[in-house]
């Protein structure tokens, strides 16, 4: 635990980007917070070490047990690294189509993969695969980040009052956030932070148009966005207190990262749709609102994906209609 407290100041504090765009003729502004500048480069940090000094306060972790997680990337990248500091080895089950630079990522922090096919049960499969790991060996630690309530609680106290004071100390409040659902963590926990300072805020999920888990309560096809729709909706979700989910495509996705980056915003496809979420967001809220959301990753972890490649512009995509106008840092 000492450890993890050495290394507090590495994880959040991370730059608010102010960017000034156009959709469709119409001026405006949009928030970002880019989380690849956390510790091992994505907003997953936050919660990691959350979760792993609480558990190590309440005795549920020692020095030495084995953290065994399922996750998509991002999540088990994070782990990997914390583990690493603090000398626990990890375990990481992942399904076996994840991008070659996140398994990379892991092995680099000297953590061990267990890939996962889609006939072992994919993603849930995965989840499955590590609560038996715990059932046959002893000294295991499950983060369980998809239902453990200090997920919430760690991006509530991290990004969610960060972002509040970020915005405050520029005369701003939050009217709307926008964040792609992977554990839901991130949606949860920055809602309740936002509608403390405004009771009107609005939490707008983001999905892809191709597998809209939660418009749907089921996965109904396959889309290019890691990290969030992993085949059903996690339990930090059910019930919630959030707002209209929006949706875009996996492509449209990919074309705006890619126009991000020809502005030196180097991020990954879920970033490109969160952009395009908050877009939706402000028209949803009017112009005048201030809407945020966050650059999970960057574009590094995705080197291997579709991202590196040239993507068709179909007529109903958003992002052919915006264009960035100017980019801050405040």
């Amino acid at each position: 635990m000492k450890n993890l407290e050495k290394i507090d100041g590495l994880i959040g504090k991370t730059p608010l980007a102010k960017i000034d765009y156009s959709y469709q003729g119409r001026e405006g502004t949009l928030y970002a917070k880019l989380e690849y500048y956390n510790l091992s480069g994505s907003v997953k940090d936050r919660m990691a070490w959350y979760i792993l000094k609480k558990s190590y306060e309440q005795g549920l972790i020692k020095e030495g047990d084995t953290i065994v997680e399922a996750t998509s990337g991002n999540t088990g990248i994070a782990f990997c690294a914390l583990g690493a500091y603090t000398g626990n080895p990890v375990i990481i089950f992942m399904p076996d189509w994840m991008s070659q630079e996140r398994k990379k990522l892991i092995s680099s922090f000297g953590a061990k993969i267990i890939n996962v096919s889609k006939e072992e049960g994919g993603f849930l499969g995965s989840i499955d695969l590590a609560d038996n790991y715990q059932k046959d060996h002893d000294h295991v630690f499950l983060p369980h980040q998809f239902s453990n309530p200090l997920n919430t609680q760690g991006q509530y106290e991290s990004l969610g009052k960060e972002l509040v004071a970020d915005l405050e100390r520029n005369g701003l409040v939050c009217d709307g956030f926008v964040a792609g659902v992977g554990t839901g963590g991130v949606i949860t926990g920055v809602a309740k932070a936002i509608k403390e300072v405004n009771k009107g805020a609005k939490a707008f999920p983001l999905e892809p148009k191709e597998s809209p888990t939660l418009s749907t309560g089921y996965k109904v096809g396959s889309h290019k966005i890691a990290g969030i729709s992993d085949e059903f909706i996690p339990d930090l979700v059910k019930g919630k207190d959030l707002d209209d989910i929006v949706s875009v495509y996996s492509d449209d996705a990919i074309l705006m990262a890619q126009k991000l980056a020809r502005r030196g915003l180097g991020v990954g496809i879920s970033s490109g749709a969160n952009f395009l979420g908050a877009i939706l967001a402000a028209e949803i809220l009017g112009q005048d609102k201030v809407v945020a959301t966050i650059f999970s990753d960057d574009n590094k972890k995705y080197l291997s994906t579709d991202l590196m490649k040239d993507i068709p512009v179909e007529e109903d995509f958003i992002s052919k209609d915006i264009e960035i106008l100017d980019i801050q840092a405040i």
